[in-house]
């Protein structure tokens, strides 16, 4: 046994060792040169799933595409080693956000791209509204202010709210100096600059929420949103499913390398504090978590009244509401939940304004009610009848026999079968 031990230790020791000299040979490694988009060839490159360099990247064979959710993530991947270079517009990284990361730009494409924000199909008043403003805002002012540091130009005072429906913006990135997450838990950067004047110019509250980009044009399409803000650049393939405002700026693509490999941090400890400090990452953990709790709560809350109503009609004299409480429960036990939340978001509540989590709500506490109304029929069948026929040989009504004696001893029993329901749908 002390053979089997002293062999593992010196395993883990070789190991060890082997990769203190690996790591120690490669902090002296030379960053990457590209010289033109032709050296890309039998590179690995990381950028945003579902964005332009994806679908343009992916049709050259001499080169693997690392598609991340992110483009946080797709810098991650160059940092770790996972892929050579990042590719994205030349304007997301700063100077000081490359020398914090430890990054430098290898080749600015030689492409010109038009920028610009992305609405619903067909939405002619807001495309209207949004070029009249760009026509007359100070742009280049704007511009300059957030990619260069000058002063931000001044711009019409407030207007007083005039009781129009928000705006509602879905933003697809979080990266200074365009869209990013503030101190605040405030979005900011040129983008949010540019909306929140011309909301204050057109009278109308804004709100911002955050997806990935495909989810975003889903939501755009289906009449969830308003407005995409994430450096969209207008391409003729875009323009058969979104219509885009005037462009608001050009730029060109760029392509990232890691400086130096021991530069900006490839520790365990140095991408937990970039993700969750420096990228501000912990704000969404947050705030996710609280909505988790929040819609959690008001399902169940909402789902056990309407379960209530269930185990009633399961339990009516009518037969016609015993089937209908039979058809629901097979309804929403026959549909995985996913498919159901998606229907409800894009079909049922498509272009009637509701929230996505008023949605969630929604469709979590049908789910809850199916599941809880089985639980409180069960549980009040299993009380023997005997308990009913006691209570009213003593004079009880039926309301009391059922509250006082039968009720305590059906929540005992369906109690544990409510908890697990309840700790399924939070899960």
């Amino acid at each position: 046994m002390m053979n089997k031990t002293r062999h593992i230790f010196r395993i883990l020791a070789a190991a060890l060792t082997l990769s203190g000299i690996l790591s120690c040979a490669s902090r002296g490694e030379a960053p990457l040169e590209i010289r033109s988009e032709a050296e890309l060839a039998g590179l690995t490159v990381s950028c945003t799933s579902g964005n332009y360099y994806e679908r343009s990247l992916s049709k050259r064979g001499d080169l693997t595409v690392f598609a991340c959710n992110s483009d946080a993530d797709a810098i991650q991947a160059v940092r770790q080693g996972r892929a050579d270079v990042f590719v994205t517009d030349e304007v997301v990284m700063t100077e000081s956000a490359m020398d914090r990361l430890g990054l430098k730009m290898a080749l600015r494409g030689e492409d010109i791209f038009d920028v610009a924000f992305a609405m619903q199909k067909g939405d002619t008043a807001l495309e209207e509204s949004m070029n009249a403003f760009l026509g007359e805002a100070p742009l280049e002012g704007i511009v300059e202010h957030w990619l260069k540091g000058t002063p931000d130009p001044a711009w019409n005072p407030e207007r007083e709210d005039s009781g129009k429906a928000p705006l509602r913006c879905i933003v697809c990135m979080n990266m200074e100096p365009v869209c990013f997450m503030g101190d605040g838990g405030e979005w900011m950067g040129l983008e949010p600059d540019i909306l929140k004047r011309f909301c204050r110019e057109t009278g109308r509250s804004l709100k911002f929420s955050f997806q990935d980009l495909g989810s975003a044009i889903m939501a755009l399409e289906s009449g969830q949103a308003d407005i995409v803000a994430s450096s969209l650049f207008v391409t003729e393939e875009r323009k058969n499913f979104v219509d885009f405002s005037e462009p608001y700026y050009q730029c060109h693509p760029a392509y990232f390398v890691k400086e130096s490999a021991g530069k900006g941090g490839n520790g365990l400890w140095s991408r937990i504090k970039m993700s969750l400090v420096t990228e501000s990452r912990w704000k969404l953990i947050t705030g996710g978590l609280l909505e988790t709790i929040k819609i959690t709560l008001l399902s169940i809350l909402f789902g056990t009244l309407l379960g209530a109503g269930v185990c009633a009609a399961k339990r009516s004299r009518r037969k016609w509401l015993r089937d209908s409480a039979s058809l629901y429960g097979m309804f929403i036990q026959g549909i995985p939940t996913l498919v159901l939340l998606l229907i409800m978001f894009y079909v049922v509540f498509s272009g009637s304004g509701i929230g996505a989590s008023a949605v969630a709500v929604v469709t979590f506490a049908l789910c809850f009610a199916s599941a809880s109304g089985n639980i409180f029929d069960t549980s009040i069948s299993s009380v023997h009848k005997g308990q009913t026929e006691a209570g009213l040989s003593l004079g009880f009504t039926p309301l009391q026999t059922f509250t006082g004696i039968v009720l305590p001893q059906a929540l005992k029993k369906g109690l544990p079968l409510y908890r697990g329901e309840f700790v399924s749908l939070l899960m």
